[in-house]
């Protein structure tokens, strides 16, 4: 295990890494996840593996620190991670990450862009989108305030969220859990996906086919994102297909892939 301080408090991010060659490859878990639990079988995939590999946590969940004096905005965790990835002396990284790891992933390239030169995104969150009571994930969560998510929200997400989620949503801080999904669903100015279309690096989207066509697909294609439909799978396509994933993302990562 890695780690790094990231906040002029000492508050440390930590990652598992995967000795390879250069350039570095990174992978960015989701909310409420954690990226070696996630991502470990396909980072030593055939396809895949030979990359120094970085698994890392942001602040707040997994193996990282959980400081309830960090706002945890997607601006406040790309520049955490940023300041990690500088600790490991990587730039020019292969950044593969799922959900509102990918949020943070295009704020980081976006506001760092020594540190990433290419960029796989996995059901990343685009857009804002509204709270939802009842719901299970951050439109959920984001539906209680900071105080009723302590006093008793936290426990009734446990029941929504399903077993298999909750295995890595335990591990989060309550407050992280909390400021995250709020600053996700709110997200950012411009919209990421907005972040997104001017980056002018690599761009991959993976998304499950049973989703459907992904909404603004032409736009993001006509401004050089490969958007790419995974099979037999659902939001977690590296947990549910990991060779779906690794044949996508070893294809978005190849040189012939280059936009």
């Amino acid at each position: 295990m890695r780690s790094a301080a990231v906040t002029p408090e000492g508050s440390r991010i930590r990652w598992v890494e995967l000795p390879g060659q250069e350039p570095s490859r990174v992978y960015v878990h989701g909310l409420g996840a954690t990226s070696p639990a996630y991502f470990a079988e396909v980072a030593v995939h055939p396809l895949l593996a030979g990359r120094r590999s970085l698994l890392i946590d942001l602040l707040g969940h997994g193996i990282s620190d959980r400081p309830t004096d960090f706002d945890y905005t997607l601006e406040s965790h790309a520049d955490a991670l940023a300041a990690a990835l500088n600790s490991a002396g990587v730039m020019g990284v292969e950044l593969i990450a799922h959900s509102m790891g990918g949020s943070v992933a295009i704020v980081l390239a976006a506001r760092h862009p020594h540190l990433v030169s290419r960029l796989v995104l996995v059901d990343a969150n685009l857009d804002p989108i509204p709270p939802a009571p009842g719901a299970a994930g951050s439109s959920g969560i984001a539906a209680y305030s900071e105080e009723e998510f302590l006093a008793g929200g936290w426990d009734e997400i446990r029941e929504r969220a399903g077993s298999h989620w909750w295995s890595t949503m335990r591990l989060a801080g309550r407050e992280a859990l909390h400021r995250s999904a709020v600053h996700l669903t709110r997200g950012t100015v411009p919209t990421m996906r907005e972040l997104l279309l001017d980056l002018k690096i690599p761009r991959t989207y993976l998304l499950p086919e049973a989703d459907g066509p992904l909404p603004g697909t032409d736009a993001l294609t006509e401004a050089g994102v490969a958007v790419v439909s995974v099979p037999d799978c659902g939001h977690n396509i590296m947990l549910d297909s990991p060779e779906g994933f690794a044949h996508a993302t070893a294809a978005a990562l190849s040189d012939h892939n280059q936009r």
